[in-house]
């Protein structure tokens, strides 16, 4: 796939006067929480399920990969960027509603933060625990996102996507093998385009005391001054990754612009200027270490493409 096959597909996606923002040479720094990341060669905002079918379709047609990305708060980009397209989704796929069954729709594009906020207008509890969490409801379905013992495996009743070929299909929660930081749409060439919750009438004042409770709480204890991409590893087996990474004495441990957290050892910040292979590098030494000094695997739960 070269430079050729991406100027055709974006002549073709143009002669089709879809409702598309299509950007050329977009730095993927603009889109990843971590603030790191080289050039995609296409970047597409898509609004509709119909508008999506036709760029898979134009994109497959001229052999240019594409990936989907959410708010990029579990991306790290590599500084060479991505060949290919990258395409996010807007429009109809932010619309949240309340269905007649009293479940909740929500598009994946939506900011889960504002899934959780409207579940306290509704009066609607069982996502407390996901207010602060900074990723799309896609990605969160994506990665079965989850906080302070809860994710989203409790709360989800089912799921739309679309295949690489255009197909839309429909999964109930069980059918997605929601497992720690995992599912099923991990090893299939689908994009969810929305997600159904059940959730549990409740008192608004108490939905929002935790709420607030949680926001405080990550306040208190993650380095959000930084930017970064939440926890860097999965939790191991009958541990903690920070506790490992700080009795290791890796806190304040640094790789050019990449640091490990001061405040949260579990954390990677970037100081400023931190490239990809920053942050790879002190994954690998952090990895090393643990290993090392405890007999203990991290494995990582940030993406690296």
């Amino acid at each position: 796939m070269g430079s050729s096959e991406c100027e055709s597909a974006i002549g073709a996606l143009t002669d089709l006067n879809l409702n598309l923002s299509i950007l050329q040479n977009e730095p993927m720094a603009k889109h990843t929480s971590f603030k790191i990341g080289g050039a995609a060669d296409i970047f597409i905002t898509v609004n509709s399920k119909a508008d999506l079918a036709a760029v898979i379709e134009v994109l497959n047609g001229f052999e240019v990969p594409f990936l989907v990305v959410g708010n990029g708060s579990n991306l790290l980009v590599s500084d060479d960027g991505i060949r290919g397209a990258v395409i996010k989704l807007d429009g109809e796929f932010k619309t949240i509603t309340l269905e007649s069954d009293g479940t909740i729709e929500c598009g994946a594009g939506a900011a889960l933060s504002r899934l959780c906020k409207f579940a306290l207008q509704e009066s609607l509890s069982g996502l407390e625990f996901a207010y602060g969490i900074p990723g799309t409801v896609g990605g969160a379905v994506f990665m079965n996102a989850g906080a302070y013992g809860e994710e989203m495996k409790g709360v989800i009743v089912s799921a739309e996507s679309m295949t690489y070929s255009g197909e839309i299909v429909r999964r109930t929660a069980d059918e997605m093998a929601l497992s720690y930081r995992s599912s099923l749409y991990r090893g299939v060439d689908e994009i969810i385009l929305s997600a159904k919750f059940r959730l549990e009438a409740g008192d608004k004042i108490h939905i929002k005391e935790r709420m607030d409770g949680y926001i405080s709480s990550r306040k208190e204890k993650q380095p959000l001054n930084y930017p970064n991409a939440g926890s860097i590893f999965k939790r191991p087996v009958g541990n903690f990754a920070g506790t490992l990474i700080q009795n290791c004495g890796l806190k304040g441990a640094k790789i050019g612009g990449a640091m490990v957290s001061t405040k949260h050892a579990g954390f990677i910040v970037n100081q400023g200027g931190a490239t990809c292979d920053d942050v790879v590098s002190l994954i690998d030494h952090i990895k090393e270490t643990v290993m090392k000094k405890t007999g203990v695997t991290l494995e990582c739960e940030v993406i690296i493409i």
